[in-house]
This record gives C-alpha cells, structure tokens and sequence, in this order.
C-alpha cells in the first residue's frame, strides 16, 4: 500500500508518514494539541517551507560552500560524539533489590517534615493586636478581621499563609504557630515585623514517606548515578587509550 502524498513541494512528495514523524519529535503536551487539523496544517506548511528552502539552498550553490561544509562536519563529529556516550550509558537498570536497600539507608531523605496551615493578622502596636482579639472573642472572623486590619499582604487572602514547615519563619512565629491548638487564635506575638495574632488551621504530623512513594525517584536517581559513573570511567579509559594534554589557560 502506497504513503499517502500530502503536498509536493519543488519535487518532493510529503508523505502522511514525513508529516506524523515530525510531530512524533514535539514534546507530549504539544503533540496533543497537534492532532487537531488546524494544527496538522500548520506542521504541513512548515515542511512545505523547509522542502523549498532546501531547494534554493542547492540551486544558490549554499550546499557546496565551505561554510556549509564546516557546520555539516561539526554537527557530523557532534552527533557522532553524543551517539557514542548515549552508548555507553544506554541499557543501564538498577533491580528493586538496590531500590529497596537504598530507601533503608536513607531514611531521613524521605522524611516529610511537620507542617502547619495558620492564617494570620499583623499590625505595629501590641495594643491594636489586643483590640483585634478581643473584637474575634466577640464573634469578628479571622478572615474578615485579616483583611480589615492586618499591614501584611496575606491581607488579601484573609491571612492566608498557607501550609509551611520549620525554618520558613522567623523563630518566634514558628513557635507559636507549631505550639498552637487548631482553632484558637495564638497571640499576640511580638516578632520583627510586629505583633501577630496566628488561627493555625490544621496540621501535618512528620511521617516517613513509604518505599512505594518514593521509589520512582529512587530508580531516577540511582540509574544516573550508575550512568555517570559509567560516563566517568569511559571517559578516563579514553584518555588513557587515546592521550590528552591539558594546557594552562
């Protein structure tokens, strides 16, 4: 069964098969957004220009010139050297088996750390924090409160800080937000910054994160551990089989 023939172009027949061989090279994501035919289109007319491209190239002489020449040896000695490093590498596995040992011998790599969700209220003065918490005693929510009083940008969230782990705040305010009691508001808390009243919304305990978890990037990070140590011993083979002179520089 004979290719279908999408366009000619000086010449050339574009096949179907040229045309899916060139999306084949796109990433992923954008080869989805290619199967639509607006888009098959435009790869097509993309092909049609670099055929007619081509065909000038050789009809103007580019082809035979010697700056043509000297990029088509160096992208030749390029490709050459990349195919032989990839195979050196290629082919390289690790067994489940090294997965496992290595998950037990790092333990503390794959610990995910304790973490706390709390929103926030800051202003300069410990008397403006007094006030704000006794107006949340007497029914003002957190969030309305945040955003009427508080001087720091969360404001516009209510507060909102998000989910985060020790060391990401300054010493006093971890304290209070990782000692607090879900629910209650902690405060005020003198800091840098100024005095803070802190609602910690909920809490993540520190866990291990099991081997299942974690094996994909186990695998990841022990086959190019293998990989680069293979790289390395080749290439100081080759230096040995075939010289090098280092110069200063």
């Amino acid at each position: 069964m004979s290719e279908k023939i999408l366009a000619v172009a000086a010449g050339h027949e574009i096949t179907e098969q040229e045309l899916n061989n060139l999306i084949s090279n796109y990433p992923p994501e954008q080869q989805i957004y290619m199967s639509s035919p607006q888009a098959k289109q435009q790869v097509l007319d993309q092909l049609i220009a670099f055929h007619l491209f081509h065909k000038m190239a050789v009809e103007e002489g580019i082809t035979k010139s010697k700056e043509y020449e000297e990029l088509v040896e160096k992208v030749k000695v390029e490709l050459a050297s990349h195919m032989a490093a990839t195979s050196v590498v290629e082919g390289i596995q690790v067994t489940e088996e090294a997965e496992r040992e290595f998950y037990k011998e790092n333990q503390d790599a794959f610990q995910e750390k304790a973490q706390v969700s709390a929103r926030h209220i800051l202003v300069e003065t410990e008397e403006q924090a007094e006030q704000i918490a006794e107006e949340l005693t007497q029914g003002l929510g957190f969030a309305e409160a945040a955003g009427k009083y508080s001087t720091c940008p969360s404001k516009e969230k209510g507060g909102d800080l998000g989910w985060f782990g020790k060391g990401q705040m300054v010493p006093e305010f971890e304290k209070a937000a990782f000692g607090g009691e879900i629910g209650k508001t902690v405060g005020p808390v003198k800091t840098q910054f100024g005095y803070h009243l802190i609602l910690v919304e909920d809490r993540k305990e520190a866990k291990a994160r099991s081997f299942e978890e974690v094996q994909g990037q186990i695998h990841q990070q022990l086959i190019q551990g293998k990989q680069q140590a293979a790289y390395d011993a080749k290439v100081k083979e080759l230096e040995e089989a075939y010289g090098v002179e280092r110069k200063e520089w």
